[in-house]
């Protein structure tokens, strides 16, 4: 029988400054430092349209991270896109915590059911409120909300129309524009 060491956010912090992992695409989850996934062309697209698009969208109201470390209990993936709270100094010398997080969105190519499995359940037991996933492939945006028992309840599938998140509910968002094919 085989046993694995977790790891703590402390360790694999400790794993960063000593260099261990530098050169590497790996981020922590679960306690296992797990490989990320390479960024194709298409899903660079997407990230970058949609950060672009949340900034304007959202000005002052919250910081739109890309691609950032964030800290939960025994993880630090770094997701997509971050929707956290301002100002940015909050981060000067810590990542966001759950605390922090209005919402969360991973771009899916390659890592659909990393993103619908590992990541939602993750996501979920820490406490993040809104969870989207955009699938590439079917050209739609999958939000998860109503979060509870550390479960989201309500799973809503979007191909156009307008969305508002559940921190900023005065916000209209352009699904179009947030899948990238607008």
């Amino acid at each position: 029988m085989t046993s694995l060491t977790k790891w703590t956010v402390e360790d694999y912090h400790r794993m960063i400054d000593a260099g261990i992992v530098q050169d590497r695409k790996v981020e922590l989850i679960n306690g296992e430092i797990i490989n990320m996934s390479p960024e194709g062309p298409i899903h660079r697209f997407i990230n970058h349209r949609t950060v672009k698009y949340l900034r304007h969208i959202l000005g002052n109201l919250a910081e739109v991270m890309e691609a950032h470390p964030i800290t939960l209990v025994n993880s630090e993936p770094e997701p997509d896109i971050s929707i956290v709270r301002s100002p940015d100094t909050l981060y000067l010398e810590r990542h966001p915590y759950v605390e922090d997080i209005y919402w969360i969105i991973e771009i899916a190519d390659s890592t659909l059911q990393k993103d619908l499995g590992t990541k939602k359940t993750l996501y979920a037991n820490s406490g993040i409120k809104e969870y989207w996933v955009i699938d590439i492939a079917k050209k739609n945006l999958k939000v998860f909300r109503n979060l509870m028992n550390n479960e989201y309840q309500i799973e809503q599938n979007y191909q156009d129309g307008i969305i508002f998140p559940l921190a900023f509910p005065s916000v209209e968002i352009s699904v179009k524009k947030i899948i990238g094919f607008d």
